[in-house]
């Protein structure tokens, strides 16, 4: 835990950023504020289904055949209007990156280690609406000979290409030899989410696919120039959040902050989950899988026994099988619920929990189950509850309830 001559170090550094203007040249030790910017239409009946698959897909876990199907359909409504209204479900926290002096809208993810971007060796019809970068129009690209990428996904969806190295500025810092992951084929999933121009990866960089030798994160990269080695992470319940880089900002959260170590050998910030809280009731989970804290998945993914547990505490609640998930009357009474990250316990209030409609008298639940995967996933729904302080030096993470 950081003293609190630390703290208020580093809120002094915080507020100095705020009141200057953003520079245009690397940092030497300083913090910055990046603000996002979120995107979904919660009344979308397809909008809490969807994170669910995507959120599944991303760590490979098992869609049941009426998320396969739902998936399937949307991909097939996506093909061939690449240039359409955006993605009416899209829930993403989104923000504009340079690269190259280029500005692109790019998903922040602590679940990933990849920069990744649209390019222009796409073709126009992939591209449509999405920013693409130009190597060609950027002094600073160099081509990293004999370079690679590579996700995939597990219903075979993904995206791969080339690599050079870039000036990548973010809300001030710089970091001027960057590997940039040009994508030069993209699927659907991809393509249909015309918000997003791609990702930064914000997991430690021994998850970095590519290839023949790994390249490190823009968090690693731009570490030596902040006043601490961390980032923390302030999502809210409305269209806004931010990421603060080299300092944490006291105003945003109560009490004490409490230590979490993480298991950084697998290249998440995975954390151990032992137990959950609903209501007032704190429960051990008994055989609990480890759970990631991940910014680039919407819900929150838990045990199937923990959500179970969950929604028979939730008048009308039913594991609906015509959308894959949780679902349960708009109008009924949530209780409070809470997942242990370590020792803390991250709650998130009844008013918190519900996602998306899926009519006008159902709506679908933040909390889902994983499937039966060994692997819990701890997302927005966590995160707009409490503030995240991810530390990369000492691999840990710290938390406090928000304000």
């Amino acid at each position: 835990m950081y003293s609190i001559q630390t703290i208020l170090f580093l809120a002094a550094l915080f507020t100095s950023v705020l009141a200057s203007p953003t520079p245009t040249r690397p940092l030497e030790k300083r913090s910055f504020t990046h603000h996002v910017r979120r995107n979904i239409d919660r009344s979308h009946p397809m909008a809490g289904p969807n994170a669910m698959a995507k959120a599944f897909l991303k760590y490979n876990f098992k869609l049941t055949a009426r998320q396969a199907a739902a998936n399937t359909t949307a991909a097939a409504q996506g093909t061939g209007k690449v240039a359409a209204a955006p993605e009416p479900n899209a829930a993403e926290y989104l923000s504009q990156v340079s690269i190259g002096g280029q500005m692109v809208t790019m998903d922040f993810d602590t679940g990933s280690s990849d920069l990744w971007v649209f390019s222009t060796a796409l073709s126009k019809a992939t591209i449509g609406q999405h920013g693409a970068f130009d190597p060609a129009k950027s002094t600073s690209f160099k081509v990293m000979q004999g370079a690679s990428w590579s996700i995939s996904y597990g219903d075979g969806s993904g995206a791969a290409g080339t690599v050079g190295m870039d000036v990548v500025n973010i809300g001030g810092a710089t970091a001027t030899s960057q590997a940039v992951e040009l994508a030069t084929a993209v699927s659907q999933s991809f393509v249909r989410d015309t918000n997003n121009d791609g990702l930064v990866g914000l997991a430690f960089s021994n998850l970095n696919t590519v290839k023949p030798q790994k390249q490190t994160t823009f968090f690693d990269t731009v570490m030596p120039q902040l006043a601490a080695p961390i980032f923390a992470v302030d999502l809210t319940n409305d269209t806004s959040g931010s990421y603060t880089f080299g300092a944490m900002d006291p105003t945003k959260f109560t009490g004490q902050l409490t230590t979490i170590p993480v298991q950084a050998t697998t290249g998440f910030w995975q954390v151990d989950s032992p137990s959950f809280q609903v209501g007032t009731q704190k429960v051990q989970n008994q055989g609990a899988s480890p759970a990631i804290a991940d910014t680039g998945t919407s819900l929150l993914l838990v045990d199937q026994q923990v959500a179970q547990t969950y929604y028979s505490q939730v008048k009308g609640a039913v594991n609906n099988p015509q959308v894959g998930g949780f679902t349960y009357p708009c109008n009924a009474v949530l209780p409070d619920f809470g997942v242990s990250m370590g020792t803390y316990m991250a709650m998130v209030p009844g008013s918190g929990i519900t996602f998306a409609q899926v009519d006008a008298n159902t709506c679908f639940g933040g909390i889902q189950g994983n499937g039966g995967a060994n692997l819990q996933i701890y997302g927005d729904v966590m995160f707009r509850s409490n503030y995240v302080i991810f530390d990369g030096k000492n691999k840990q993470l710290q938390a406090a309830p928000k304000k």
